[in-house]
């Protein structure tokens, strides 16, 4: 006898239904979240950036008003009273001997401890990335640790060897004492992205005859370029907006803007024809840096963040 094997049962019918792919159900929290993602949260943070550029904007419609409008009114006043706008108090700045003096100290404080970290800091991080010598996880483990000691613990015992060595109250004390605290976070930072560097790169310069002099100049610092920017911005403004380390190590001939307009205000109380534009030079310098080298900062500070 012979069995047959029951026809096996059509497949139910397609429909859209069934077809659609089966979603979450969101809840009201993502949903509102969602739906603000759009208009409603940028035009928040527009007020937000506006409301905080407030003070900033005040400073400069303050830097072009009479001192004697300044003291009347509220910077505001200017809306309806535009023809109060001069360019005098920028006139009373630039015949002040001690800011602009202060100014160009700022620039020869600046310029050179940016450069010396930047450079320093990046022959050093190649050093600990890509070199074999004795003891290089331990020291770069102590640089590691210099990353936490604080400014303050320095200022005394910098202020004797610095006077010892005839430094103290010139702008070289200065500048090594910014280059000296700014040198563990350049190695810190260089030292993990020239590490990212793939070695198979570094191998076939090397075949084709580079030396490491010339190996660093012209494979390494290019493809450093956003993380060098980086803490070239960093280290710019750090040392631009100082104050603490210019009041110890700096005399009367080599203090910078921050130092001079902080004494404009001790000595005089109100000389808002030169605090006013004095500060906002002092404020608009820094942003003209960071918005020159936005790109770069960019894509320095999210190297890595993607494979």
């Amino acid at each position: 006898m012979t069995t047959t094997e029951p026809p096996a049962p059509a497949p139910a019918p397609r429909t859209p239904e069934r077809d659609a792919p089966v979603r979450a159900e969101r809840s009201l929290a993502a949903r509102v979240a969602s739906g603000a993602a759009g208009g409603a949260l940028r035009v928040f943070l527009l007020l937000v950036a506006l409301f905080w550029l407030v003070p900033t904007f005040g400073l400069l419609v303050s830097s072009f008003r009479d001192p004697t409008d300044i003291a009347d009114s509220g910077w505001w006043k200017v809306f309806s009273a535009p023809a109060q706008l001069t360019t005098r108090s920028y006139e009373s700045l630039l015949e002040n001997d001690d800011i602009t003096g202060a100014l160009f100290n700022t620039i020869w404080i600046t310029v050179p401890a940016t450069l010396l970290v930047v450079l320093i800091g990046a022959m050093a991080g190649y050093a600990f990335a890509w070199l074999d010598f004795k003891g290089r996880d331990w020291w770069f483990m102590l640089v590691v640790g210099l990353l936490v000691v604080p400014v303050q613990v320095a200022l005394i015992p910098l202020s004797g060897l610095f006077g010892d060595l005839g430094i103290f109250g010139d702008i070289t004390g200065v500048v090594l004492f910014h280059v000296g605290f700014g040198l563990p976070f350049a190695i810190f930072l260089l030292r993990n992205f020239f590490a990212e560097i793939p070695r198979e790169l570094l191998e076939a310069a090397r075949l084709d005859g580079a030396g490491e002099l010339r190996l660093f100049a012209t494979v390494v610092l290019p493809l450093g370029a956003p993380a060098l920017a980086s803490l070239g911005i960093f280290q710019f403004l750090w040392v631009w907006n100082d104050m603490l380390v210019a009041l110890v190590f700096s005399s009367s001939g080599s203090q910078p803007l921050t130092v001079a307009l902080q004494q404009q205000v001790r000595q005089f109380g109100s000389n808002i024809e030169v605090l006013a534009p004095g500060a906002f030079i002092s404020m608009v310098i820094p942003l003209a840096v960071f918005f020159a080298f936005q790109k770069q900062f960019v894509s320095g500070v999210m190297a890595g963040a993607v494979k």
